[in-house]
């Protein structure tokens, strides 16, 4: 990865795609409680110190940590698996295209326009989830890749892609009733075409399936208390450096805590969300060059394959 060139330090000191900017704001405002605190003190007002032992507490403490931990590893687990169902939709495009690139007969010059339109499918399936999960409605950039007709059934469509897996299957359908595919070879590729339409439900899935509000108000209200309570505890014996300590530990709860949030929704626009107009720019470019690969080139690469 690009980051792993970088020199430790330059990665350890980064702030732009860290989580710092975002829990900048909560730590000067808990630091300023600290600074209160630290004043009161100062002044010789008796503070509850009693209340702030809840921050030495085992049992509150290993809660806390393990709410955390918890967060950050679903959170984690959420953004994997959205990893997993976008690879599924590339490599099942990828294999169900170089079958149909090969295996349809091309019978009069028509047939070779109509395979390329529905390769092109493959693109505008990808580009079609990719805007479906980041809730955009503006289809514009499918159109390169669908007909004048295609495109105008997809303004009134709820789910596009699943409208664009339709017309795949329906290709596929025409094939074998016209003799240009077989029987087995139209099951095998509906078998593909399955497995992408998988793989949007699998994404879908993880895009309504948010992690439950009980579940972070919970989370949030601990670390709450924790850091109102917490310069009840410093201040008499660290006094003035109540603020440094106050900082720095809600920097290192809070960016935990930021962490799983910025994983939660893979599928958005923050700087380490899935690359997805990357892989959508990869599919299509891998889709235009198995379309330029003649008939001969695709069986010598297959008969390499299984030879090897």
């Amino acid at each position: 990865m690009k980051w792993e060139k970088l020199n430790w330090f330059k990665i350890a000191l980064r702030v732009r795609g860290s989580v710092f900017p975002v829990i900048l704001p909560r730590i000067f405002l808990f630091s300023g409680f600290g600074v209160i605190i630290s004043i009161i003190h100062y002044y010789g007002v008796s503070l509850p110190k009693q209340i702030g032992n809840v921050t030495t507490n085992v049992a509150f403490n290993l809660v806390l940590g393990l709410l955390l931990v918890f967060r950050t590893n679903t959170a984690y687990e959420r953004y994997w698996e959205g990893r997993k169902t976008w690879g599924g939709i590339v490599v099942n495009s990828l294999n169900l295209g170089r079958k149909i690139q090969l295996a349809i007969l091309e019978k009069e010059p028509i047939d070779k326009e109509k395979k390329a339109a529905c390769l092109r499918l493959f693109s505008a399936f990808a580009i079609a989830t990719k805007l479906y999960l980041r809730q955009l409605p503006e289809k514009k950039e499918l159109k390169p890749f669908l007909t004048e007709s295609q495109y105008l059934q997809l303004k009134d469509v709820r789910n596009p892609p699943l409208k664009i897996a339709v017309w795949i299957g329906e290709y596929l359908k025409q094939q074998q009733i016209n003799d240009c595919l077989s029987m087995e070879e139209l099951v095998f590729m509906n078998t593909l075409l399955n497995n992408m339409v998988e793989s949007l439900i699998g994404s879908e899935r993880i895009l309504k399936t948010p992690m439950p509000l009980i579940y972070a108000i919970y989370l949030k209200r601990l670390l709450l208390i924790y850091f109102i309570v917490l310069p009840l505890h410093l201040v008499s014996t660290l006094q003035w450096w109540t603020v440094p300590s106050v900082a720095l530990i809600s920097f290192t709860l809070l960016g935990i805590e930021e962490i799983g949030n910025q994983l939660e929704d893979p599928f958005g626009f923050d700087l380490y969300d899935l690359p997805l107009d990357d892989i959508c720019q990869t599919l299509t470019k891998n889709i235009e060059d198995l379309m330029n690969e003649s008939e001969d080139n695709l069986i010598c690469q297959t008969q390499s394959s299984l030879s090897s």
